[in-house]
């Protein structure tokens, strides 16, 4: 270890796996490689699709164990999801999924005390029926809630069980409905009116925060040496994944592209006008009190799906062959919405889309080539309609479009997404959330300075990325903007 080198491990959970890397970090030096990968495997019990937090926390336990000497950890994670721990600490049942059904009962209970347009004002917010807003409604209905002490998001219920101190880490708060989007803090007044527990919503950290140390319990299991720190990082995986865009300047948008595309600016002030709210963008917080304005999309969810399709008929499943075959497939055979809500819950993404597509006079695809195609094209209009939208909702010109995320790895969907925004794409990097959350860690510990721009230079010094030029006639895209939205969204 050179004189001023940290070792940090960045705790990563995706809606389909989770990992732990570690990262060696000097000032000029960022070196990162994975140490555990386990996988994110949903459970329906008794109706009800739960997250395995058990399961996972002994995947960061395997993690930490596998990394050896540490000099620091930080978390982060999707959003919304919460675990409910009683007065001595003990979790209330594993977390509910986001994709389970019951959270939109919800939404006519909470739109009853605050509609739409004064929700939106308050926490700037993308209506989506899984918000913690309307778990926490849902919740409210059950039996055994009032037991409840704290609501903990998945980063804050992993850090409670390393160090046991009980936080809320802002960026992933602020996607709760419940975070006042203005001033950064609990939006009490919301809060007292939808009679939710004070208690339930804990002192919120921010980025670069001390949470704690492992506890000796967790030291004892892992074998590392403390004290070993666990720093509040961007524990939002989106708002970790922005510090990683290798960006230049501020005139770019970004695609953090996974289970779910996340499309959008970086501003330093919310969007809260009533054509932000009915054009579905949100006002995420992000790291140094950034706002991560942008439109969550349905992401690579649907070709996950359908891979899974495939290979439970024992049909060919090996997606670098799909993608191959895609290729060769003629542009916009057939275009969907990939937010229509029927491709939200898990089933048979490939019969879905068939529908959609002989609802709205188009033949479906009739292999899986072009299905694959058929999802990769649509998802390319879908980034090319919400760049779009984000320029003209905040006024924010974009010179390039960063892709960062698993889907930096697909070339076709890369290559498509320039052509669609008829903007460079510059891809990578693939880990950007590890990336930011140790970037976060390492400043906070003094071995880094500066704001992101100095970060996101170092980013660019030590990272790969492939860029991608656009190509092609636009007007082909706005054809296909016209089949799926009747218009072409300038």
């Amino acid at each position: 270890m050179t004189a001023g080198e940290l070792t940090l491990a960045a705790v990563d959970l995706g809606a389909s796996s989770g990992r732990v890397m570690v990262a060696r970090v000097a000032p000029g030096q960022l070196d990162l490689r994975e140490v555990h990968r386990f996988p994110n495997r949903p459970v329906r019990a008794a109706g009800t699709l739960h997250w395995d937090v058990l399961g996972l926390y002994a995947g960061v336990l395997d993690g930490l164990r596998a990394a050896g000497r540490l000099d620091g950890v930080g978390i982060d994670s999707w959003a919304v999801d919460i675990g409910l721990l009683d007065a001595d600490g003990e979790l209330l049942g594993n977390p509910v999924h986001y994709r389970d059904a019951r959270h939109a009962t919800a939404v006519p209970t909470v739109h009853a005390v605050a509609g739409p347009g004064e929700l939106y004002r308050v926490n700037g917010l993308q209506h989506l029926p899984f918000n913690t807003v309307f778990q926490l409604a849902a919740m409210r209905r059950r039996t055994g809630f009032g037991r409840a002490r704290h609501a903990l998001l998945v980063p804050d219920l992993l850090a409670y069980w390393l160090t046991g101190s009980v936080g809320a880490e802002v960026t992933n708060a602020s996607t709760t409905g419940l975070l006042d989007s203005t001033t950064g803090e609990w939006a009490w007044g919301l809060i007292d009116r939808l009679e939710l527990p004070r208690h339930l919503f804990p002192p919120l950290v921010r980025p670069g925060d001390r949470i704690g140390e492992l506890s000796p319990e967790v030291l004892a299991e892992t074998g590392l040496t403390g004290p070993v720190p666990v720093t509040a990082v961007g524990s939002h995986d989106t708002a970790s994944a922005v510090v990683g865009v290798p960006a230049h300047g501020a005139r770019f948008a970004y695609v953090s592209c996974g289970t779910w595309s996340l499309v959008g600016v970086e501003l330093i002030r919310p969007v809260l006008t009533d054509a932000s709210r009915v054009a579905g963008f949100t006002n995420e917080l992000g790291v140094d009190g950034t706002v991560r304005y942008l439109r969550n999309v349905m992401g690579l969810w649907l070709l996950q799906e359908s891979l899974r399709t495939w290979a439970a008929a024992g049909l060919p499943a090996d997606l670098a062959e799909l993608l191959a075959a895609a290729a060769q497939v003629p542009a916009f055979t057939a275009v969907v919405d990939p937010d229509d809500a029927r491709f939200m819950p898990p089933g048979d993404v490939p019969a879905r889309i068939a529908e959609v597509c002989a609802e709205t006079g188009q033949a479906p695809p009739s292999s899986q080539a072009e299905t694959v195609r058929c999802i990769l094209d649509s998802l390319a209009l879908a980034h090319r309609r919400t760049v779009r939208q984000a320029v003209r909702l905040t006024g924010r010109d974009v010179d390039v479009v960063h892709v960062v995320g698993g889907g930096a790895r697909n070339t076709l969907l890369c290559q498509l997404t320039a052509d669609a925004c008829g903007l460079p794409v510059v891809a990578g990097p693939v880990e950007a959330a590890a990336l930011g959350n140790v970037l976060v860690q390492a400043r906070a510990a003094g071995v880094l300075a500066g704001g992101l721009p100095e970060l996101r230079a170092l980013l660019r010094e030590t990272q790969a990325t492939r860029t991608y030029r656009p190509t092609g006639d636009p007007a082909g895209w706005d054809a296909a903007e016209r089949r799926v939205h009747g218009a072409v969204d300038d």
